[in-house]
This record gives structure tokens, sequence and C-alpha cells, in this order.
């Protein structure tokens, strides 16, 4: 099947939505979080070992995560102070138990992260967005951030490209709770079926999306998938680079349209 005749197709279904992950999707940190911290503390007085504090941060970023989910909305905290805390325990567990000389540390770590400068636009986003818009996609974010995420979008000169942001912090639930995809498709005025989510996680972005209905794929890295992962998801729902997802949306509209027309003639 010729690649003009699958656009054809795909206009004819009318995909009307995509929603984007962000994170390691469109855009990664430009150093590692243990590089990040080790930086700012030696700028402070303080030696630590990025990979000591690597490990640490996973660590405490599970705790954190598990005991106060989505930034601690639940139990009174800010975003910001669910940061600052999450900091003092990384480097509490990487040898710093001082929280006092820990403090300012914390302080410009968040103004660091929330800087477009600490990231960077990950290969080929930035061409697969204007390519899906020039197709008539509207595209939206959907993304466990917290409210720092618009303006790193703004600074990094994706903001432009989606019509609306939704974060787990403003929406009070975190992928892959379903009210944030049904938020998504409820502004979009789209229906589950004309909408596909792009992600890099399995259990949020993946699942998350299909629970309600969406079509969803999933962008993978260098490292081999879980095999759990491997087995769950066909190969034509995997993404290994961005530039992928346009040749993947025109078989899942090809597809789709063969299986409502019970084959081709």
């Amino acid at each position: 099947m010729s690649r003009v005749t699958l656009l054809s197709m795909a206009h004819r279904l009318q995909m009307r939505l995509l929603t984007w992950d962000v994170k390691d999707t469109l855009i990664k940190l430009r150093r590692s979080v243990g590089e990040e911290y080790a930086s700012k503390a030696r700028a402070h007085g303080l030696v630590v070992e990025a990979t000591a504090l690597e490990q640490a941060f996973g660590q405490a970023y599970r705790a954190q995560s598990h005991n106060f989910p989505n930034y601690g909305q639940n139990c009174g905290l800010t975003s910001r102070q669910w940061w600052k805390d999450l900091v003092l325990h990384t480097f509490h567990l990487a040898g710093v138990p001082d929280a006092r000389a820990i403090t300012p540390i914390a302080d410009h770590l968040y103004e660091d992260f929330s800087s477009p400068s600490t990231w960077q636009v990950l290969e080929g986003a930035e061409t697969t967005l204007k390519e899906c818009r020039k197709r008539g996609l509207r595209l939206a974010v959907i993304s466990n951030f917290d409210r720092r995420l618009e303006d790193i979008l703004v600074g990094l000169g994706l903001r432009e490209h989606f019509a609306f942001v939704l974060t787990s912090e403003a929406m009070g639930c975190p992928k892959p709770d379903p009210r944030i995809f049904h938020e998504a498709l409820q502004l979009a005025h789209v229906e589950p079926a004309m909408a596909a989510h792009i992600g890099d996680s399995y259990p949020c972005d993946y699942q998350g999306a299909r629970a309600v209905g969406m079509h969803s794929f999933l962008v993978v890295g260098p490292e081999p998938l879980h095999s759990s992962v491997r087995d769950s998801v066909p190969k034509e729902h995997i993404l290994l680079s961005l530039s992928h997802l346009l040749p993947a949306l025109d078989l899942l509209e090809a597809s789709s349209l063969m299986r409502e027309g019970g084959g081709t003639k």
C-alpha cells in the first residue's frame, strides 16, 4: 500500500487530537540530576559525588512520591516545598545531613530546574510537532509535571505547538488517572477513538491512555524493554524515535479503516 493511499485513508478517518507527555518524550535534562545537584553543591562549598547523589535521588524520589503523591497536594504541600524536601532527603541519603547547609542549595536547584537552559529539546521533537500540525492535528500536553512546565515550554520554543497544557499539579491527579485524559478530551471536544497519546511510560502513558479508549504510542530509548512490556505492546505502537510517529499514525488509521470496511478490495 502506497504512502499516498495511507494519507488518503488518514484524512478520511480524521484523527483529530494528539496528546503528549513531555519529560523524556519531547525534552530532557541537559545533565543528569546527580550532576546538577553536585554542581550546585560545589557552588556552595560542598563536595558530594554526582553518582552518590544520583543514586540517592532515585531512592528519595520514590519515597517522596509514595508518601506525598502528586507534589503533596492532599497533604497541604506546595510543589516547591515538595521539591525542597526531596532535595534535603537526597543530600541526607548521600551523607550530608545538615539541612541548614542544604536549604539554600535546594532553593537554587528549584530555580535552576525552572529554567529552560537546564533542559533540551529531544532530536526530532520540533520537526514532528510541526508536521503533525501541518496535517491539521490538534496537539496538547498531558504531563505529570508541576507549575513550571508552561514557562519551560515557552523558553524552549515548544509552547506554541499546543492548544493547551494539562499538568498533574493543575489537575490534582497524575497519569494514569483517567480524569486527566478525560479532561483533555473534553477540552478538545474529541471522542477517545479520534485521539492518540504519545509518551515514554508504559503504565502512565501507554496504558493510561488506552484505558480511556484513546490510541497510544510508547516512545522507547536504547535500553531493552522489559519482557512484560515488550509482550504487551504491539510493534506498531512502539516508537524508536519521534520520526517514526507519522508513519505509525498512517498505519494505525489505515488498519482502522480496513477493519471498518472489512478489508481491501
